[in-house]
Order: C-alpha cells, then sequence, then structure tokens
C-alpha cells in the first residue's frame, strides 16, 4: 500500500461504539470448552476462545491459502493453540507458538500434542515472551501470523481482558519495530496480520511501511454492524 491506499483505509468507529462492541464475557476466569473442525480443546482459565477473527487465519491455514507446508512458521499470541494444530497438521516445517501469557503457551502445547500427537512431522518450539523480545537467537520466519488485541478503547479493567482484546497501538507498533530491527523475516517471507475499524487502521499500517513492510488487503470482510475487518499480507525487502 502506497500512502494515498493507506489514507483510504476507514477511520476508527467512534468509541462507545467501539466499547459497545467488544463487551468481555463474565467466564474467561473458568474452565470452557472449544470445539473446531471436528476438533475438542479445553480451555484454562484465563486462556481465551477463539473469535470468527481468529478463525479467519485457521481456516486459511488449514485450506493453504496461507500456505506453512515445509516452512518455518511463528504464531503469534498463540493462545489455545489452533493454529499451531492446523500447521502441524499441514505439515509446517517448525511452529514457534508464541504468547506472552504463559498459561497459554501451556494449554497451546497440551493441544498440539494431543490432537497432532506424535505423527505429525513438524518441531512444535512453544514460547513465552513478549512478542519477539525473549525468543531465543534469529530465526528466519517464512510466515506470521497475529491477530493482536489491537482495538482502540479500554473495555475493562481486567488485566487478562487488556492483554487480549484492547492493548491497542503499542503492541502492534512493538510488532512490527521489532520484526523490522531483527531482521526476522526470511527473504520471501509473509505476515498476514488481523485488524479492524475498531482500531486505528491508518496508523498501524502506516506503521509498518515506515519499518518497510508492504501491506495488501488480502480478505476484508463486514460484519454488517458498522465493524470491517481486515487480513493484510505484508511483505519486507531483504535488508530494509
Amino acid at each position: 500500500m502506497d500512502p494515498s491506499q493507506i489514507a483510504q483505509l476507514p477511520p476508527p468507529l467512534p468509541p462507545e461504539q467501539i466499547i459497545g462492541l467488544n463487551q468481555p464475557k463474565v467466564d474467561l476466569h473458568t474452565r470452557r470448552d472449544y470445539s473446531w473442525n471436528g476438533w475438542e480443546f479445553d480451555v484454562p482459565p484465563e486462556v481465551f476462545l477463539p473469535g470468527a477473527t481468529s478463525r479467519m487465519i485457521h481456516q486459511r491455514i488449514l485450506d493453504d491459502d496461507i500456505d506453512v507446508r515445509g516452512r518455518v512458521y511463528a504464531a503469534m499470541g498463540a493462545g489455545l493453540g489452533v493454529e499451531a494444530v492446523v500447521a502441524g497438521l499441514r505439515g509446517a516445517g517448525r511452529i514457534l507458538a508464541v504468547d506472552v501469557h504463559p498459561a497459554s503457551v501451556k494449554a497451546t502445547e497440551h493441544n498440539y500434542h494431543r490432537i497432532v500427537g506424535a505423527e505429525g512431522g513438524s518441531e512444535l518450539v512453544p514460547l513465552v515472551s513478549d512478542l519477539f523480545t525473549d525468543i531465543p537467537d534469529r530465526p528466519r520466519l517464512d510466515v506470521v501470523t497475529f491477530n493482536p488485541p489491537a482495538v482502540s478503547q479500554q473495555v475493562s479493567e481486567d488485566p487478562d481482558i487488556v492483554r487480549n482484546v484492547c492493548a491497542g497501538r503499542p503492541v502492534t507498533d512493538a510488532f512490527f519495530t521489532q520484526l523490522a530491527e531483527r531482521d526476522l523475516l526470511a527473504p520471501g517471507g509473509e505476515v498476514y496480520f488481523v485488524a479492524s475499524n475498531t482500531a486505528d487502521l491508518r496508523q498501524i499500517i502506516g506503521h509498518a511501511a515506515l519499518c518497510g513492510f508492504t501491506a495488501h488487503v488480502h480478505h476484508r470482510h463486514d460484519w454488517g454492524d458498522g465493524v470491517l475487518t481486515y487480513l493484510f499480507r505484508l511483505t519486507r525487502e531483504t535488508g530494509k
């Protein structure tokens, strides 16, 4: 996207509408169940249930639209571990399942080994890390996915809800800054990034552009309630 195309992205919805659309469920601190694609997941307390925007990523990995086969794949904000499971079953070479929340990383590891099992040929690397900060060495990543907590208005005082929903631009800016400064994308690497007009799309993608990334709209979904969700595919020339 050039600056004129970034300027055409929709502005954030009014604050009161954003808050109204993102009221958290009250069961976060309980044990729950989740089903998807015929798989059953046990959801520990404080681990978030994947929503429709997360399934935009899960389904595309399953369909090879986001192609992880034989590649080094980083699932940022791994959460319950659905994308790691799908990537393992689709034949990713190495899967870095990254989350700042230890219980989420543990849930990801548990679900991966239970569903994919020893028959999977992928290497799973579960990592507790604040974005890329605590990832050892400098992995060369072929594919990165991230559905960030980019909502621009605080919808709760609960730190677990803030972490999962409305951490805002500090998280998205740090994500692209760290990817660029550590030069983590392999040649031809791809970043698939989800955000909606409950966040400041122009500022988020504008910052990515300043970090040397070129964004393309891979998919756009209108939910019919004023929310427009974008799945961006971003690339970066080596050495930028």
